[in-house]
């Protein structure tokens, strides 16, 4: 599944303007970045376009504005994190479209780069309005999604701008696509598969896309509840997703897949909670699941170290309160031990993995959490269909 699209270096860069979508939409803490995987990810297709002598218009979205103007998303914090890493100046403009985006791109030179104020203070954005997405292609004579995050969102700037410019892909979503692709249809065996997060029916999908092809499926985080419930056990006040219990009940005859065997549980969801190592197949009735026990969390790090492909997506427990943080991080320092390829699927098992200081020790860390999930499903993402083909 290697990506069938041509990339930036399949394109004459030299003096034209190009917009690059960007996934920019990094976390915020009183108007200050919490992280920058997002930005610093996106900068050597930034740096290889401004090397080919082009002049960069650079678009992103950032959080739920409901399609106007809001101070709390604007991308003011993204210009100036970019002014810092590319030592230029990076101006931010004041709307992505109309008179001030015009006239911006337009004075834009080769070397320089400019950044559209957030596409989502536009309803139009995520309508896919054509008229929208014609005006954003007016500013550029070509242009490249790098978005990955975004890619599976048919939006103006994500999948319409594609059909009125010569649209390829960046460095980011060639790795994504490529790292993701390869580990699913072409993996070095043993190919491990790690699954948490809280519902079973959010992963269904990737769980059949994936199944016959790993040779061990792990089942944790709040998910696992289910699946223990559908073997008959019980769970006591556990997140359980009722309507997944059949399904789960279909999938416990299949040998690849692999459950906790012991729990930490306390009596509420809150971080100092007091908390004990239960079995899994008895937890008290009036005591919650908050991550996987012990020996679990030594059996799933052990399974992912010797793997020689691991994906992982989806956390083991409430990893956000230290308490119930050791499976997620078992099963993190089990990737950074993998010998092999070690894939982290984005979302909540992005946020773990640099929480805990690995991301450097895997082999690649994705920026999708939605757009990974689908592509591991199987599915057609909007973004990338609409580039040119190789």
């Amino acid at each position: 599944m290697p990506l069938n699209k041509k990339t930036v270096r399949d394109i004459d860069l030299s003096g034209k303007k190009i917009l690059i979508r960007c996934d920019f939409n990094v976390p915020m803490e009183n108007g200050q970045i919490t992280d920058d995987i997002r930005i610093t990810s996106s900068l050597p297709t930034i740096q290889y376009c401004l090397d080919q002598g082009a002049a960069l218009i650079l678009a992103s979205h950032m959080g739920r504005p409901k399609g106007k103007p809001d101070p709390e998303f604007s991308l003011a914090p993204v210009a100036q994190r970019l002014t810092e890493l590319l030592g230029q100046p990076v101006v931010l403009t004041s709307d992505c479209i109309g008179p001030a985006a015009q006239a911006a791109a337009q004075a834009v030179q080769s070397g320089q780069v400019i950044l559209l104020q957030n596409v989502r203070y536009h309803n139009e954005e995520e309508a896919n309005d054509p008229a929208f997405a014609k005006e954003l292609a007016s500013l550029a004579d070509i242009y490249v999604n790098d978005a990955f995050g975004t890619a599976h969102r048919a939006h103006a700037s994500t999948e319409g701008i594609a059909h009125h410019l010569p649209a390829v892909a960046g460095f980011l979503i060639e790795k994504e696509i490529n790292f993701l692709g390869n580990a699913v249809e072409d993996p070095k065996r043993p190919f491990v598969a790690i699954m948490g997060g809280a519902k079973v029916k959010d992963k269904i999908q990737v769980i059949e896309s994936l199944l016959p092809k790993v040779d061990q499926l792990i089942i944790g985080g709040g998910m696992a509840y289910t699946f223990l419930k559908a073997q008959g056990h019980v769970i006591g006040k556990s997140l359980l997703d009722e309507e997944s219990l059949d399904y789960c009940k279909t999938l416990l005859t299949n040998p690849k897949i692999v459950l906790p065997t012991d729990t930490v549980v306390a009596p509420e969801f809150k971080a100092d909670a007091p908390s004990q190592v239960v079995p899994s197949n008895a937890i008290p009735a009036d005591q919650m699941g908050l991550d996987i026990g012990p020996e679990s969390a030594k059996r799933f790090r052990e399974i992912a170290a010797n793997a020689q492909t691991v994906l992982w997506n989806g956390p083991m427990g409430v990893f956000e309160f230290d308490a119930f943080a050791n499976g997620t991080k078992q099963v993190a320092l089990g990737l950074t031990e993998c010998k092999g390829t070690s894939i982290v699927g984005g979302g909540d098992s992005a946020a773990a993995i640099e929480k805990f200081g690995f991301a450097d020790k895997v082999t690649h860390v994705s920026t999708g959490g939605g757009a990974s999930l689908e592509f591991l499903e199987g599915q057609v993402l909007p973004g990338i269909a609409a580039l040119l083909d190789k």
